[in-house]
């Protein structure tokens, strides 16, 4: 019995995730994978045919709207990239024993709701706002100068949004560094550059990996900034699939375009992986 309680202790252990996994996620997932291949309408019902051109209807009616949510993806994740590391540096080469306090501060701002930091961002870039009213009272900018209902703005709310996805895995990373291989660097007569391009950056590829993951899938799904920040002309799929699936009803539609996102962003993240060199990137993290 000993041994049998030792051979399944794993396995209970793993029990409760599991299940909350299923109900939650696998069910639902299957659910509407179904629903994906069905016609029909909200009065008369909905029935499954195995009606694939759900899937190139989608395609066909809102391919633009997917190129543009994978575009502004990627780019609110470079950006991410570019603000996260250097403050992810600092705090932990620098930040000395206020570390904590450097990150309570950076996501202290972030314990506010998402649709209330989404209109206060809004706010900010609003034409007369606080940025850009004395811009413009100065001269500095045109009259007609505007930055909402642009793609930038729905890019800088998504920046804004998720940075902490991206500042987190990368300060991991690089707290986890220990400093003597980097001080050997310099005993061996590397420079500032040549120490940060060949130990310190090969050594946090493991958080900019894990946080571009978990940065570019949410922000390409995301459909709020979009609404809030974004006009007509830069809506999202996440806006689509909202459209289709509370205003029209659309359910087969809706859940055939969720589930093209969806292939599209495993297609990506696995390419992604191969082209970074995963194995290569866990054995530098080992090392």
């Amino acid at each position: 019995m000993r041994r049998l309680r030792g051979a399944l202790a794993p396995y209970l252990l793993v029990l409760p995730g599991g299940l909350w996994l299923a109900v939650f996620f696998v069910v639902p997932m299957v659910y509407m994978a179904s629903v994906s291949l069905m016609t029909g309408n909200i009065i008369d019902g909905f029935t499954m045919t195995w009606h694939w051109r759900n899937y190139t209807d989608g395609l066909d009616v809102y391919g633009d709207k997917l190129v543009r949510s994978l575009w502004y993806g990627g780019l609110a994740t470079l950006a991410c990239i570019a603000l996260a590391y250097p403050a992810a540096y600092w705090i932990a080469f620098k930040g000395g024993r206020h570390k904590s306090t450097w990150l309570f501060l950076l996501l202290l701002p972030f314990f506010v709701s998402f649709v209330l930091r989404t209109v206060a961002w809004k706010l900010v870039l609003t034409d007369e706002g606080p940025v850009l009213g004395p811009l413009k009272g100065w001269g500095l900018l045109p009259d007609g100068f505007h930055v909402l209902d642009s793609g930038f703005a729905v890019v800088s709310g998504l920046t804004y949004n998720f940075l902490p996805f991206m500042i987190l895995p990368i300060y991991v990373a690089l707290e986890r560094i220990d400093y003597r291989v980097i001080e050997a660097a310099y005993d061996l007569y590397a420079g500032r550059l040549a120490v940060f391009r060949r130990v310190v950056l090969p050594l946090s590829l493991p958080g900019v990996f894990a946080g571009v993951i978990m940065t570019f899938v949410p922000v390409s799904s995301d459909y709020v900034n979009a609404e809030v920040l974004g006009g007509p002309g830069n809506t999202m799929i996440g806006n689509v699939v909202q459209t289709e699936y509370f205003d029209n009803s659309s359910y087969a539609l809706a859940s055939a375009l969720s589930f093209t996102l969806m292939a599209i962003l495993l297609v990506g993240i696995f390419a992604y992986a191969r082209a970074l060199g995963t194995k290569d990137v866990l054995e530098a993290a080992g090392r």
